[in-house]
């Protein structure tokens, strides 16, 4: 199995977080639209990522379902705990927002529950702790269908989680008043993630996106825009289900499709914007930005007398000083911290290597060699890696 990274990915997790950035440090009120869908970019690109990685592993002749899970779960640990459970740590020890009742919650990924049963955020600094929750609750789930599931089935499969979720988009207003369990259970996240899966199990299959979705997604999307912009209208007019709904259905084909244009590759002026180096960096510390940046902000907040910009309220100051701290902590998080406990995972493959004395190699006529199976495995990374810059 390759481990050559999808570049131009990493700019689509640049774009996500930036979007939820602008919402929390900038947009007037303290939200927008924008940083939910920056979350729906980060789920769609999570179902299509974990998806393609498990299919992968399955389709390869040594695959084994129980090595390929304990694998799996293995390196999202090494990968999600360590800042995760860091962040917990500082959040118990420092009691901000007298946030210490909650924190068992958060340690469990039931952050989603906490707030939806509640039906409120506080507190604050940790709320964006419930899409967190979202993926590993997703994580826990979808391997052992990828894995164990009849691999004809799988399509199907996703097609009804998508299903589901969205018959409860339509069901959960008609039975209830709006509230934030409406957003925050995981069938409410399960379209997003569910679309991300849908194309990567479409590609296993030698498919593409529909020609359909290739050419219809920037007519929705402005669709998605004009509902967006127009006017909600009084709380519990006969707009506001309707506009709710349509401003979180809309969005998943124009995602789907430009996750899917970039996992392939944008040519021209737009692939050259999308492997832009700094566009890169950020996508690469994306995780340590989305899991710090509140706790950062309520840190500016306390330290408000000391800071010559305003911090307290969105704006510019907040955004220059918090989204600057974000940065530095989540760059020296990467560095130090994230980046070497990952190169542990080398010691947890989905697929246990089986052994052969040696490979033949391409020869010409007449001229037989033979080559080990490590320079061999070099060989074919290297060109797998060339050909994908």
């Amino acid at each position: 199995m390759a481990n050559a990274r999808d570049i131009q990915l990493d700019a689509l997790r640049a774009v996500a977080v930036t979007l939820v950035l602008y919402a929390h440090f900038l947009a007037p009120g303290g939200s927008s639209f924008l940083g939910h869908l920056g979350v729906r970019l980060f789920f769609v690109l999570s179902g299509f990522l974990i998806t393609r990685l498990l299919l992968d592993a399955r389709d390869t002749d040594a695959f084994a379902a129980g090595p390929a899970l304990r694998s799996f779960y293995a390196r999202r640990v090494i990968r999600i705990f360590p800042p995760y459970f860091a962040v917990l740590a500082l959040v118990w020890f420092t009691d901000l927002e007298q946030s210490r009742s909650s924190l068992a919650w958060h340690a469990l990924y039931l952050s989603n529950f906490w707030y939806a049963l509640r039906n409120d955020w506080n507190p604050w600094l940790l709320c964006h702790f419930w899409s967190l929750s979202i993926e590993e609750q997703f994580y826990l789930a979808w391997p052992l269908i990828v894995l164990l599931a009849p691999r004809r089935h799988i399509e199907a499969i996703t097609i009804g989680v998508i299903a589901f979720s969205l018959a409860y988009r339509f069901y959960w207003p008609i039975t209830a008043d709006p509230a934030l369990a409406r957003d925050l259970l995981p069938p409410a996240s399960m379209d997003a993630l569910g679309c991300g899966a849908l194309l990567a199990v479409r590609r296993a299959r030698g498919a593409d996106v529909p020609r359909w979705m290739r050419l219809g997604w920037p007519a929705l999307a402005a669709v998605f825009l004009l509902v967006v912009w127009s006017d909600p209208g009084p709380a519990d007019s006969a707009w506001e289900w309707p506009r709710w709904l349509l401003v979180q259905v809309l969005p998943l084909v124009p995602l789907a499709a430009i996750v899917a244009a970039c996992s392939t590759g944008l040519g021209g002026k737009l692939g050259k914007l999308a492997e832009l180096p700094p566009l890169l960096g950020l996508g690469r510390i994306s995780y340590g930005v989305y899991l710090y940046h509140p706790i950062l902000l309520a840190y500016a907040v306390k330290a408000q007398p000391w800071i010559p910009l305003n911090v307290s309220e969105q704006g510019p100051g907040r955004f220059l000083v918090a989204g600057a701290t974000t940065l530095i902590a989540a760059s020296l998080s990467w560095a130090l911290f994230e980046k070497p406990l990952n190169s542990l995972k080398r010691y947890f493959p989905y697929v246990q290597k089986r052994y052969f004395p040696y490979v033949q190699r391409a020869r010409t006529p007449g001229e037989t060699s033979w080559i080990s199976p490590a320079a061999a495995g070099s060989a074919l990374d290297l060109r797998h890696t060339e050909a994908r810059r």
